[in-house]
C-alpha cells in the first residue's frame, strides 16, 4: 500500500488559505448585522412613535430572538426551526389572539376610534370669532408672498405680513404690522392662485400686535378660533357653550351627559362576553344565527355525503378493465374540477336563472314549471348543494381510484367463486377497504364546505333574506358569509360581533381537524 503524503496525514486540507470571497464574507458579516440591528430598531422606534407600543414591544421581542438565534453558538440548534415558529406566531397565532381580542369589544363603524382619540379629536374641534373675522388678498412680493386682512367695506388693508415664504406642511407663526405708507403691493393674486397655496396658508398662524392668534377659516378669511370643548382632570369634557359635562361611558362607548345626550364618534370599549352572549341570549339574533348554523352543518354534510357518493360509483365503473372508453369517461368526468372554480359557479348562476336559464327552459318545456331558484329558500338550498355537488365529486372520485388500485385482486376472485354480486363485492370488499384512509380526507373536506364563502357569495350572495332581523341576515348564508356581511356590508359594520363568530368558526374547524388528525392515526395502524 502506498503511504499517504505526510502532509495530507497533518490537515493539509484545513491550512488552505482562505479565498478572496472567504475574506469578503468575514469583513462584510458585521456591517450587515449591524446594519440589519440598526434597521430593525428603527422600525421599532417607528412603530412606538405611532402610539402602537405593544406592537412595539412584539416586533422587539421577535427580532431580538431571531438575532440570538443566528448570532450566538446557543441558539444554533434554533436555526432551522425559528422562521416556521416565527411564521406560526406571525401569521397565526397572532391573527387568531388579535381576532378573539377583538370579539370582547365593541368595535364597529360606529366605535372605531380609542378613548383618546376620540377626546383628541373633540379637543381639537373649533368655532370662528364671528365679529373678528377679517378677509384677506395675497401678494406676490418677488419669490415670497404678503398677507393682506382687512374688515368687510374698509378700504385700506388693516394688516400686512412681511414678505412670506409658503411651503405646504409647515406651521408658521407670522407677526403683523399695519401697513406703512410706503408700501406697495402687487395685485392679489386670482382665486386659482390662492387654492394653489391653500395647504401653506392653512399651517399659518398671524398674530396681532395684541397677541390675538388669527388662524385660516377658508379661501377668503383669516380669523380668531374658539374650542368648543375644554377637557377635566377626570376624563369628561364641558362643551364651552353650555357648559355642559360629557363623560366616557365605557359601557356603551360614547361621551355622554347627566341627560343621556351622546357625541359621536364613539370609542372602542371592552364589553367583556356581551357578544358570545348575544349569540346565545338574544332572541331576535339567536334565531337567524341558529339557523345558518344548522344550514352550515347540513350543508357541509348533505355535500360530502353525496360528493362521495358519486365520486366513488364513478371510481368503481370506471376501475372495470372492461369498459371500453375509460380514458375518455375519466377525463370528461374530472372537467369539473379542472375548471376553475369560481368560473363554473358563475355558470351555473346563469342556468339557474329563472327566466333565461336553460335548466329551467327545459323543466318547463318537460313538465310547465319554472322553479323561482334565487327566490324560495328551499330551492336556493337545494341549488348550492347540487352546484357544490357538482364541483366536488371529482376530487372523491380520483381519491378512490387511487384506492382501489391498493386492493388485492385476490379479494374479489374469491368473492366471484363464491357467486358474490357487484353489490356484495362493492359494501363487503371495496367500501370497508377504503373508507377508513378516505375517512380524514372526508372530514377535511366538510371543514372546507364549511368555510366555502366563494360558493355562497357568486351564486346566492346568502340571498334570500330573512325579514324582521336586528342584522342582514340571509337564508342561504353560511356562517362565513354571515359574518363577512356583518362585518364588511349592509346595515353599518360591527367588527367586535364578527370577530366573536369568527372565533366560534376557529374552534369548530379546530375540533374538526383534531378529528382528522385522530382518523388519520388509526388509518395507520
Amino acid at each position: 500500500m502506498t503511504a499517504l503524503p505526510s502532509s495530507l496525514g497533518q490537515g493539509a486540507y484545513s491550512t488552505l488559505p482562505p479565498t478572496f470571497t472567504e475574506k469578503l464574507g468575514r469583513w462584510l458579516r458585521w456591517p450587515a448585522v449591524l446594519a440589519a440591528i440598526v434597521a430593525a430598531l428603527y422600525l421599532v422606534f417607528a412603530i412606538y412613535t405611532t402610539g402602537q407600543a405593544a406592537w412595539a414591544a412584539g416586533l422587539l421581542v421577535l427580532f431580538t430572538a431571531g438575532f440570538y438565534v443566528y448570532l450566538s453558538r446557543d441558539g444554533f440548534a434554533w436555526r432551522y426551526l425559528f422562521p416556521g415558529i416565527a411564521g406560526m406566531l406571525v401569521f397565526i397565532a397572532f391573527p387568531l389572539v388579535y381576532t378573539a381580542q377583538i370579539g370582547f369589544t365593541n368595535y364597529s363603524s360606529t366605535h372605531l376610534l380609542s378613548e383618546s382619540r376620540v377626546r383628541e379629536y373633540l379637543l381639537e374641534q373649533h368655532d370662528a370669532v364671528e365679529d373678528q373675522v377679517l378677509g384677506y388678498s395675497l401678494h406676490a412680493s418677488g419669490t415670497e408672498y404678503r398677507l393682506a386682512l382687512q374688515a368687510e367695506g374698509e378700504p385700506a388693508p388693516r394688516w400686512v405680513s412681511p414678505p412670506l415664504a409658503l411651503r405646504a406642511g409647515k406651521d408658521l407663526r407670522v407677526d403683523l404690522a399695519a401697513p406703512q405708507a410706503a408700501t406697495t403691493h402687487g395685485a392679489a393674486l386670482p382665486l386659482p392662485e390662492l387654492i394653489k397655496h391653500r395647504d401653506a396658508l392653512a399651517g399659518l398662524v398671524l398674530v396681532l400686535p395684541d397677541k390675538t392668534e388669527l388662524r385660516y377659516l377658508g379661501l377668503r378669511e383669516f380669523g380668531p378660533v374658539k374650542p368648543q370643548w375644554t377637557a377635566n382632570d377626570d376624563g369628561s369634557l364641558t362643551r364651552m357653550a353650555d357648559g355642559v359635562v360629557f363623560k366616557p361611558n365605557r359601557d356603551t362607548g360614547f361621551f355622554e351627559s347627566g341627560s343621556g345626550d351622546v357625541l359621536q364618534p364613539g370609542f372602542k370599549a371592552f364589553i367583556g362576553a356581551a357578544n358570545y352572549a348575544r349569540m346565545l341570549f338574544d332572541a331576535e339574533f339567536r334565531g337567524p344565527f341558529l339557523s345558518i348554523f344548522t344550514w352550515t352543518v347540513v350543508f357541509s354534510a348533505l355535500t360530502v355525503f353525496f360528493a362521495t357518493a358519486i365520486g366513488m360509483l364513478f371510481a368503481v365503473m370506471l376501475n372495470w378493465e372492461g369498459m371500453k372508453f375509460r380514458t375518455t369517461y375519466r377525463t370528461l368526468l374530472f372537467l369539473p374540477y379542472a375548471v376553475p372554480g369560481f368560473i363554473s359557479i358563475l355558470v351555473f348562476k346563469g342556468l339557474f336563472n329563472q327566466n333565461f336559464g336553460e335548466i329551467n327552459a327545459i323543466l318547463d318545456a318537460l313538465f310547465g314549471v319554472k322553479p323561482a331558484w334565487f327566490a324560495d329558500p328551499l330551492l336556493a338550498k337545494t341549488m348550492l348543494v347540487i352546484v357544490n355537488v357538482w364541483l366536488g365529486y371529482p376530487y372523491v372520485m380520483i381519491l378512490c381510484s387511487g384506492l382501489l388500485k391498493s386492493i388485492p385482486a385476490d379479494l374479489y376472485e374469491a368473492s366471484a367463486l363464491a357467486g358474490a354480486s357487484p353489490a356484495t363485492n362493492f359494501f363487503k370488499i371495496t367500501a370497508p377497504l377504503i373508507i377508513k384512509p378516505l375517512a380524514p380526507l372526508l372530514v377535511s373536506a366538510f371543514a372546507f364546505n364549511f368555510n366555502n364563502f366563494v360558493l355562497i357569495a357568486l351564486l346566492t350572495d346568502g340571498r334570500p333574506d330573512f325579514l324582521s332581523t336586528k342584522l342582514p341576515a340571509g337564508q342561504t348564508d353560511i356562517l362565513v358569509s354571515y359574518t363577512y356581511r356583518i362585518a364588511f356590508r349592509d346595515s353599518g359594520s360591527d367588527f367586535g360581533l364578527a370577530a366573536a363568530i369568527s372565533t366560534l368558526i376557529f374552534f369548530l374547524v379546530a375540533a374538526l381537524s383534531l378529528i382528522n388528525l385522530r382518523l388519520s392515526a388509526k388509518a395507520q395502524k
